[in-house]
């Protein structure tokens, strides 16, 4: 996209025009102007309201419960907070109620509730526990909803609101650097960002103006974050007095000459405006040959803004209560290219999933039969009136792969990021090999018998890997539930488990220049409650992989992601989208969790972390069957986008 043109072909045009050049008065004419508003969304959470003390027959995979009467019987999850059949419970203490709470409970550290941190207090023991939809599946899940629904929807409480918070003052206090606009190719202007940097020149409305009514004037851009730029008025030199934070791709910035052809008054702000005689010869000084925003800048903003899915389309996507399958779900809303979906067999819609429409958990009607994923089937016979299914070409396209020669086989092992935890890479296992390059994820040592926390990756997903991964760039491997023998080595797993590593080549190699740096500021989708857009910081880079980390919160809740995450988004998109932006802790609650979370991850890492991982070398003489392995050292942190040399490279 062309991002600059000579700011002098305007004067030509202004000649058949009542103003000057730059549409300037020459006085403090004044023009009736509308003014323009934005609006926000509002976010809600629920309390988990108490059980009764007794509830009918409940089937779960199969099996039947009763609840017997009094509470000898019964045990309440210290995780999510459910009640259910102490036999039926998790772990020899019966402490949870699935193996997913229970590995959520060790690599948490029992956190707090989703409402405790969006009210910016530290966890504690005492905090109320959310109903948080589980990703497994879980006794009673069903009784339990119908059994709180109505209490539920009683005690629903309204998100914090952002008013104190400012990405301008954020940025500007603290000295931050935000990722440009360019690193999210899924964002509105992401492809076509083009040049648009420090020095562009804008027009803008003029707030430092006695007048009436609506005025503009013409400002440089001093600093950018994201969408937003901190802006100076022509005129103020080196004084920054009252500078201000804008919105580039807001309805009230427009580009140099804009005035002119729509007829809107230049009037000098009120602070300097006997500073020059003859403001007309000024603006032709500065602006000649300077550059500003594109003459369609506002039309490809708004083209960007316009999302393919529409309510009442039909799609399939994950199960939150069993993450080996797909079920139907029916788009309610579209804000910024995020889908809220409801469950088809949702009655009341409140049995909802967050996602974006480029997400790799979402898929057309069909996808689970044709590729042989398991689909949980709809009680709905028919559609419902409206609804309809959405087009297979709406969706995100993966690679296509050639599974005919060596491909990928059920049994063996490779590092995958833990869907549950998506803090931790974990040691894994395939455990079905699916059509069109999709593969059946388990995470080991914590899977449940039924494989219902069996997870979906496309074999060229950037978020598997391939044995050796984490030790070749100092990531901190997860090794299976209760394994003894640490620190953890793969050769001596690999010999102990009679399985063999995925060939590194299988895995996705490719590493685009996503330009992201450490300390870069965006926002972030908190994936463990994906409704929540944060303010977030990208704290590692290990070329395509991204550790982000919330600001405020322990580094519990930091996630590996994608550079090209769909989940990833510039500074300033929730202001432009209208989507609620979670604001960081405040200090005094990161100093409070800074000590207890101390604590916490002490005696975690005792119980479930292996010691400091091996160097390269003490692993290249652990050879496995005169195999040899050539390790390719890739830095750790880097901020290149080199070649995957962070693999290990198989010789045969």
């Amino acid at each position: 996209m062309e991002n600059t043109k000579d700011l002098t072909e305007h004067s030509s045009r202004s000649e058949r025009k009542r103003r000057d050049s730059f549409g300037m008065f020459d006085g403090y004419d004044s023009c009736s102007e509308d003014t323009s508003s934005s609006s926000s969304s509002d976010e809600s959470e629920e309390e988990v309201a108490p059980l009764p003390s007794s509830l009918p027959i409940i089937k779960n995979n199969g099996q039947v419960y009763t609840y017997p009467d009094g509470k000898s019987g019964m045990a309440t999850c210290e995780m999510c907070g459910m009640v259910g059949v102490r036999d039926a419970f998790y772990s020899k203490t019966k402490r949870f109620c699935s193996v997913s709470c229970s590995r959520s409970y060790s690599s948490n550290s029992k956190k707090a509730s989703i409402l405790a941190r969006l009210q910016g207090k530290p966890p504690t023991k005492k905090a109320k526990v959310l109903q948080k939809q589980p990703l497994v599946a879980k006794l009673a899940a069903y009784a339990q909803y119908q059994a709180t629904l109505q209490n539920q929807v009683k005690t629903k409480t309204a998100a914090v609101p952002v008013e104190g918070f400012s990405w301008g003052n954020y940025i500007t206090s603290n000295n931050l650097t935000a990722a440009p606009v360019s690193c999210f190719k899924h964002a509105p202007m992401g492809t076509c960002w083009g040049d648009i940097s420090e020095g562009v020149r804008v027009e803008v409305p003029n707030t430092d103006c006695s007048l009436p009514t609506k005025v503009f004037w013409i400002a440089g851009i001093v600093k950018l974050a994201g969408y937003n730029a901190l802006l100076r008025y022509e005129g103020f030199e080196n004084d920054s007095s009252i500078d201000f934070w804008c919105n580039v791709c807001g309805s009230d910035i427009h580009p140099v000459g804009w005035c002119a052809t729509s007829g809107k008054p230049l009037v000098p702000p009120r602070t300097i405006q006997h500073k020059y005689t003859n403001w007309k010869a000024f603006l032709v000084k500065r602006l000649t040959g300077a550059k500003t925003l594109p003459p369609d800048f506002s039309q490809k903003v708004s083209e960007g803004m316009q999302y393919p899915f529409k309510p009442s389309m039909r799609v399939e996507v994950v199960d939150k209560t069993h993450l080996c399958r797909t079920r139907v779900a029916v788009v309610d809303s579209v804000i910024g290219g995020r889908l809220r979906l409801v469950y088809e067999e949702s009655e009341d819609k409140t049995d909802d999933f967050w996602c974006h429409m480029y997400s790799p958990l979402i898929h057309h009607i069909g996808w689970s039969r044709s590729i042989g994923h398991r689909f949980k089937r709809s009680d709905i016979t028919k559609k419902q009136d409206g609804h309809y299914d959405a087009p297979p070409h709406l969706f995100a396209k993966v690679k296509e792969v050639d599974p005919s020669g060596e491909w990928f086989k059920e049994g063996m092992k490779l590092e995958a990021i833990d869907p549950l935890n998506l803090s931790a890479i974990c040691v894994a296992t395939i455990r079905k090999v699916l059509a069109d390059g999709y593969l059946m994820i388990g995470i080991d040592g914590s899977e449940a018998a039924d494989g219902s926390d069996w997870f979906c990756y496309h074999a060229t997903s950037p978020s598997i890997f391939p044995v050796g991964f984490c030790e070749i760039n100092a990531i901190e491997l997860t090794p299976p539930r209760g394994y003894a023998k640490l620190p953890f080595k793969w050769f001596d797993y690999l010999r102990e488990t009679d399985s063999i590593a995925a060939p590194v080549k299988l895995f996705n190699k490719e590493v685009p220049n996503h330009g992201f740096h450490i300390r870069m500021k965006l926002e972030a989708v908190d994936l463990m409650e994906p409704r929540l857009v944060c303010v977030a910081t990208v704290t590692r880079i290990i070329h395509r992989l991204l550790r982000i980390h919330f600001d405020g919160w322990e580094e519990e809740y930091d996630q590996w992601v994608d550079c090209e995450s769909p989940d990833l988004y510039p500074v300033g998109w929730c202001q432009l989208t209208g989507y609620q932006l979670q604001p960081p802790a405040p200090q005094t609650s990161r100093d409070s969790q800074s000590s207890s979370s101390k604590q916490k991850k002490k005696a975690k890492s005792q119980q479930y972390k292996g010691h400091k991982k091996m160097t390269s070398l003490q692993l290249k003489e652990e050879l496995l069957d005169g195999e040899e392995y050539n390790f390719l050292q890739g830095a750790s942190d880097q901020e290149s986008n080199g070649s995957a040399s962070y693999y290990i490279k198989q010789e045969p």
